[in-house]
């Protein structure tokens, strides 16, 4: 139903969508009955619920299967038995919404499953290692930007009969804020370019090289430099940072998040471990 790019593992650009992995990929069940599935379970900590026109959920197809019976599908937002649940009050990212989503016996069609029974899982592990170069850039973004605001505060501010900008202690922090942030570029556009290689080598027929470690490596360290640069950056601010009248407060609420979603620092830990051979 609709005009999916189901090859591309997501809804075409018309659609606002979601990806809905999660904390369990396998939460829910669906169960084919004639030309449809019944899907029941809920999802949480979705972002764009209850604005994206189309879902695509992860459900257990064959439970006793474990991650093999896990299985993807294309949900609109208008399918009986879907829902939304309650929107979370969150400490940062307030500019989009992350609510719950619930599927009690929800209809999806049987055309709607993603692929094949079973590769669900497989599908989630190849997006996340997209998504997590996603969440590094944002990580970049947010970290730069902390770094180009205090640069401006600081040349201004006074104290003591001088500019911040003219003690040492300032310019210190500053260098090492620069620097931490211009390595997680360096990270974040190699694992983009390994990226970019996988796929145009899949796409010409051949097996692309693996970017999951390189995707890990870059979200690991341009969201943990993202946090600390913003830290850094209220506490050079002073009193004003912890107001509202500048924006370091907020970026600093919303650099927390890219430690967390699309896998914690810790999964990304043990994935770059797992790319080493320690086991």
């Amino acid at each position: 139903r609709g005009n999916y790019n189901a090859g591309g593992g997501a809804a075409f650009a018309q659609f606002l969508n979601s990806h809905c992995v999660s904390q369990n990929v396998s939460a829910g069940s669906a169960v084919l009955e004639g030309d449809h599935y019944v899907l029941n379970g809920t999802k949480i900590f979705i972002t764009n619920a209850g604005y994206a026109s189309v879902y695509i959920i992860f459900a257990m197809t064959d439970k006793a299967a474990g991650t093999k019976g896990i299985s993807a599908f294309i949900v609109e937002k208008d399918f009986p038995g879907f829902s939304v649940g309650k929107k979370e009050k969150k400490m940062g990212i307030r500019g989009s919404a992350t609510c719950e989503l619930i599927m009690e016996n929800c209809i999806v069609p049987k055309e709607n499953l993603l692929g094949k029974e079973g590769k669900g899982f497989a599908i989630a592990m190849k997006t996340l290692d997209g998504g997590r170069i996603g969440i590094a850039s944002q990580a970049l973004g947010i970290g730069e930007g902390a770094v180009e605001e205090t640069i401006k505060y600081v040349q201004e501010r006074k104290q003591f009969g001088k500019r911040l900008s003219q003690m040492q202690n300032t310019q210190f922090q500053l260098a090492d804020m620069h620097t931490r942030m211009k390595a997680a570029q360096f990270l974040v556009y190699s694992a983009a370019c390994k990226k970019q290689a996988y796929v145009e080598a899949e796409m010409a027929g051949k097996k692309g090289e693996s970017y999951s470690a390189d995707a890990a490596m870059a979200k690991l360290f341009a969201a943990e430099a993202a946090s600390d640069v913003t830290r850094r950056a209220v506490q050079l601010y002073g009193g004003y940072g912890y107001t509202r009248e500048y924006p370091v407060e907020r970026m600093m609420r919303d650099a927390k998040i890219t430690e967390i979603y699309e896998g914690t620092s810790e999964v990304q830990r043990m994935v770059i471990a797992a790319n080493l051979g320690v086991k």
